[in-house]
């Protein structure tokens, strides 16, 4: 008899070999194997060869009616065919290079086999083969994901031999209500169940439970976090003057939506709690996210303290550097900017004051992260497309205040499940809503052979006074890929609008200083149509652009595409964005016909996430999204939403804190960083 802790090597027939191999698994421990579930199950529940498909995979038992026959093709393979009786059918099985078997198997003999069915021939193709009765395989067979030459088998057995030999019951961390009320299974007849299922309905039964925990743990975790946040141990009170911000708000040249109405509250709200605001701004490309920063900075000044405002790129914090001097310095806020392209003497000059309390508003690029900018009071923080910035770049900037509050940015719109998920632990906020009188872009999907009459109909914009974005997904020409690069792209409509118009390019590869250049060319209309990569997806303010082509639009996913297109469509006049795509299969095609059917960035979010998974939505190490081995985003958004409710009902229940059913769980939060201390009501 084993326990949990207990070395594998106490278990039956795990010698030292074995130990070895199991180490190099990370399995040290009986709790360790037993932990290690099955990547899938095979399936060789038998099933009457009249209810069989012609093609389907089948598994079934029968006689050997004559000695096997083997035939020698060259190269050393063979084919072996052996008869069997199965119930009342007389069928053909054919086993490729195991010619050794005619030697193991004599008529009469009992053999289950398993593999694709041949209706017309009445045959089986044998992917698996079971000899004799003793050796029957379970209906539900588990694989393990194994590294070198470690047998299933062998794998098998030892989780068989310590599920027998375990002496002390598996720990359960659900609690009681939820396991009646969900109608999940205990963690013993789980973990048992999924490995070694009875039949399909027990597996799923299993696996339901695993998917289900799975999910609470995480919004368990998410939702401590949060409460931790708001328990009044951190942050500060900011104490704005409300009617100078109304004041404020009032000289915008244009009347907020009712979205960012909504969204400038939830943060006034949060501004005046005596916790850490922790925001998470989501909206569209153009819905106005920047003024509602704005009005956030200058509540933060009202109160007496600092603001940064954090940016991926120079010529984007230049920008909103540029818009907020505009907007905030009629009320006397100082705003300063700060790039790594800042001069030595500027830069020094500009930190003394920093430093001194003199600049109210500081925007920059990474730079803002350097050891030597010190602020004299830092208390509100603005990270703009926050995904681009790692977590530790995150907390660097938030430590030079005294737990400042948090607003992160952005435009990439996230699936409310991914919302709830990645970004639990924040307070999410939505402008759903585009300004009044902004125009939707028109958008279209032709093939390449319209490229000339479409050149012909961006000409009619740039005659007018407009520029245009060209998008293409390759730098230079590839071997591997046939798809439109930028470098060809640009020499052709260099060459078919020669003399008329400027013909600018732009792409990953040119020196931070160039792409900076030519961008800013673009933005004073020097450059009437700009050639680029995707390095433009966050770029400049260039209201002047109406037009935009997207080669090899298949190439991109549906969030890039949206995001590409969101730089038009940010003036006054009309906008189009052309894709160009020859898509191979429906899947493509569906995506295309997205992009032209709406301009809702979180329609097409959703659609992106049923298309392409949750996990290529984001990179995992930079959202902060978890990997789960069971639960899968995007089909079990209900479970999500469920486990999140009763997450937080279970941390808003005073008995949580105290109950011994609950110390398993309370365990957790403390080991994953949620819970500093074991909290006792």
């Amino acid at each position: 008899m084993v326990r949990l802790r207990d070395p594998v090597h106490q278990l039956k027939g795990i010698g030292k070999v074995a130990t070895e191999k199991l180490n190099e698994l990370g399995i040290e421990t009986v709790e360790q194997l037993l932990f290690t579930f099955p990547a899938r199950h095979e399936d060789f529940t038998k099933r009457d060869l009249r209810e069989v498909g012609h093609g389907e995979k089948v598994t079934v038992e029968g006689r050997a009616e004559h000695e096997p026959t083997v035939f020698f093709s060259g190269r050393g393979r063979s084919r072996l065919q052996l008869v069997l009786r199965v119930g009342p059918h007389v069928i053909r099985t054919t086993f490729f290079n195991q010619h050794y078997l005619k030697d193991r198997i004599r008529v009469g003999d009992t053999v289950t086999v398993s593999g694709k069915w041949d209706k017309g021939r009445q045959s089986i193709t044998v992917q698996k083969f079971f000899h004799g009765v003793q050796n029957e395989p379970n209906a539900f067979e588990p694989v393990y994901r194994l590294k070198g030459k470690f047998h299933q088998k062998t794998f098998r057995t030892f989780v068989g031999t310590a599920l027998e030999a375990l002496e002390e019951p598996l720990p359960e961390r659900l609690p009681r209500s939820i396991l009646e009320s969900e109608q999940l299974l205990s963690i013993d007849r789980a973990v048992r169940a999924i490995h070694f299922p009875s039949d399909a309905e027990e597996h799923d039964r299993a696996l339901e439970r695993f998917i289900y925990e799975e999910l609470f743990l995480f919004q368990l975790k998410m939702m401590a976090m949060k409460q931790k946040r708001k328990s009044g141990e951190t942050g500060r009170v900011i104490d704005y003057d409300v009617e100078a911000l109304r004041q404020f708000i009032g000289t915008f040249p244009f009347e907020m939506t009712n979205a960012q109405k909504r969204v400038v509250n939830e943060i006034c709200i949060d501004l005046k709690q005596p916790h850490r605001m922790n925001r998470l701004l989501q909206g569209d490309v153009g819905s106005g996210k920047t003024a509602v920063a704005a009005t956030g900075i200058f509540a933060a000044w009202t109160a007496g303290v600092q603001s940064a405002f954090l940016a991926p790129t120079e010529i984007l914090a230049e920008q909103h550097a540029t818009t907020l001097a505009e907007w905030l310095e009629p009320f006397g806020l100082r705003v300063a900017f700060l790039a790594g392209s800042t001069k030595t003497k500027a830069r020094r000059d500009m930190l003394e004051r920093l430093a001194s309390g003199e600049v109210d508003v500081l925007v920059g690029t990474h730079a803002l992260l350097q050891p030597d900018v010190t602020f004299s009071n830092l208390g509100f923080v603005v990270t703009d497309e926050q995904h681009r910035f790692g977590v530790e770049q995150r907390r660097v900037l938030r430590e030079k205040g005294n737990d400042p509050d948090v607003l992160f940015m952005t435009a990439t719109p996230i699936p409310r499940t991914l919302a709830i998920t990645a970004f639990g632990e924040m307070d999410v906020s939505i402008i759903d809503e585009l300004p009044a009188g902004r125009k939707e872009i028109e958008t279209y999907w032709l093939t390449e052979q319209s490229l000339v009459p479409l050149l012909r109909r961006m000409e009619k914009e740039l005659a007018a006074g407009r520029q245009a974005y060209v998008i293409c997904p390759l730098i230079e020409e590839s071997d591997a890929l046939d798809v439109q690069n930028a470098l060809d792209v640009h020499a052709q409509l260099e060459q078919f609008y020669s003399g008329r118009y400027t013909v600018g390019l732009m792409h990953g590869r040119l020196p931070a200083s160039e792409k900076d250049e030519v961008m800013a060319q673009f933005a004073s209309g020097e450059v009437d149509v700009l050639v680029s990569t995707t390095v433009v997806e966050v770029g400049v303010n260039v209201p002047n652009a109406t037009f935009m082509i997207i080669y090899d639009a298949t190439r991109f996913g549906l969030a890039q595409l949206h995001q590409l297109r969101g730089r038009v469509g940010r003036g006054e006049h009309q906008s189009y964005c052309v894709l160009l795509a020859d898509p191979k299969n429906e899947e493509g095609q569906e995506r295309m016909r997205s992009m032209v059917e709406t301009n809702d960035g979180f329609v097409i979010a959703e659609k992106d996430m049923q298309l392409r998974g949750s996990g290529d939505l984001f990179g995992t190490k930079q959202s902060g999204m978890p990997e789960f081995q069971f639960a899968d985003l995007q089909e079990h958004v209900a479970l999500l939403s469920k486990a999140q409710q009763h997450a937080t009902q279970l941390l808003n229940d005073s008995t949580f804190w105290k109950a011994e059913e609950s110390a398993q769980l309370r365990h957790y939060l403390k080991e994953t960083g949620a819970l500093s201390d074991e909290r006792i009501d």
